[in-house]
């Protein structure tokens, strides 16, 4: 697991942002080319929090990190995941339960993928 997005409509997200850097002592940060994401840099130690603004309803989602996203899937799906929608290498999947989770291509620096990544047999 490699972040915890707080998904709000597009329209509340500045004040959404505001609200959660000021509740958790974070610093909010933009990501160039990425402005739909605010990092809540700080937050929570060891992993990303961020505001992502979405043309949908407020909800929490959990990214999954991989080096291998195909494999990944896969194996979610064999687990009773379903895939609901791709974009630019992301993998967005409905679980058991309803709640949403993403499969991200690789992103941290190797040294922190290395030392936290899971190797399924």
């Amino acid at each position: 697991m490699s972040t915890f997005l707080i998904d709000v409509p597009k329209e509340q997200a500045a004040e959404a942002s505001t609200f959660w850097a000021a509740a958790l002592n974070a610093t909010p940060e933009s990501e160039p080319g990425e402005p739909q994401y605010t990092d809540l840099k700080g937050a929570l130690p060891g992993f990303v929090l961020a505001v992502q603004a979405v043309d949908d309803e407020p909800r929490y989602h959990l990214d999954i990190e991989t080096d291998d996203v195909a494999a990944e899937v896969a194996r979610l799906a064999g687990l009773g995941a379903v895939e609901v929608a791709s974009w630019q290498g992301c993998h967005t999947m409905r679980v058991p339960g309803g709640q949403l989770l993403c499969v991200i291509p690789m992103h941290s620096a190797p040294e922190e993928f290395a030392e936290r990544a899971t190797t399924w047999s």
